[in-house]
């Protein structure tokens, strides 16, 4: 027979290296944030410890957090209320066709997902570009030459014009979650509510869509995650211009604490990110897990 204490002991020294892990990158690194978020530190020298105001700046006096915050919570409402419909309308659709044409389709879609960043920032800033710009071009030769302007530091555009730039690049992720989530769907269930008379529209509503509830809730948690690290687009795009009209969180707390040298600010607007983050995905996924699972 097993020694139960054993077991257990054997259990603690196996965790024990995942733990130390876990601690080592995660931890101990968010305990020295939020220690040099109580300090007015520029990153190198002496600095001294101001308490929480650097926390009574951000949340008081501080209109580009609250403008990031805003940005970060547009992005989410666009990836959840639009893509993701359109997403999951476009692998119905796929989910319909051939193998050999869903095949296709779905790579092609699923292109800008697995692209470089920088490339996908270099592709969108030059489409952009009211010069030599090919949007530029399109709507000079269709009559719209009001239009060609530069959408990207247009303060009219620049938003709506880094928020497709995102959903364009994430699109095909959602896709593929939600085609691979119809695939598990079983025939017998579409079959049987067809034989009951429902039409394929009250097929997918009833039937369909509750069955995918876990999937959608885990692309709903992930579109809330993605939204509020999204940088690497952002920087390259726009930098959080033109006049901090499309700054995010992440841009901007790596704007304070490596370019603008406060690194104890920087430290305390990553604190409230984690704070955020953490905050919102506990509040979405238990929103989602709350809607009526399959029958």
């Amino acid at each position: 027979m097993v020694d139960p204490t054993r077991s257990r002991a054997t259990v603690a020294w196996l965790m024990l290296p995942g733990l130390a892990v876990l601690a080592f990158t995660m931890v101990v690194p968010l305990g020295f944030s939020v220690y040099y978020s109580l300090t007015d530190w520029a990153g190198i020298g002496a600095y001294r410890n101001v308490g929480l105001e650097n926390y009574r700046t951000i949340l008081t006096d501080d209109p580009v957090f609250w403008r990031s915050l805003r940005n970060v919570v547009l992005l989410m409402a666009v990836t959840i209320f639009v893509q993701n419909p359109i997403a999951f309308a476009l692998a119905a659709l796929l989910s319909r066709l051939s193998d050999r044409v869903s095949r296709i389709l779905r790579t092609i879609y699923f292109v800008p997902a697995v692209l470089s960043l920088v490339i996908i920032a270099k592709l969108w800033v030059d489409i952009f570009n009211p010069t030599f710009g090919i949007l530029a071009k399109f709507l000079r030769a269709v009559g719209l030459e009001a239009l060609a302007l530069s959408w990207l530091s247009n303060p009219n555009t620049a938003l709506g014009a880094v928020i497709w730039i995102i959903v364009w690049q994430g699109f095909g992720w959602a896709l593929l979650f939600y085609y691979a989530g119809l695939m598990t769907v079983p025939r017998e269930l579409e079959e049987a509510a067809r034989v009951d008379g429902a039409s394929w529209f009250q097929t997918y509503i009833h039937v369909i869509i509750p069955h995918l509830i876990p999937v959608i809730s885990t692309v709903v948690v992930i579109d809330v995650i993605s939204s509020m690290k999204q940088m690497e687009l952002i920087y390259l795009t726009t930098a959080g211009g033109p006049g901090q009209l499309t700054q995010f969180l992440s841009v901007y707390l790596y704007q304070k604490a490596f370019v603008a040298g406060e690194y104890g600010y920087g430290n305390a607007l990553s604190v409230l990110f984690v704070v955020i983050a953490v905050g919102l995905t506990v509040i979405v996924y238990r929103a989602m897990q709350a809607l009526p699972d399959e029958e």
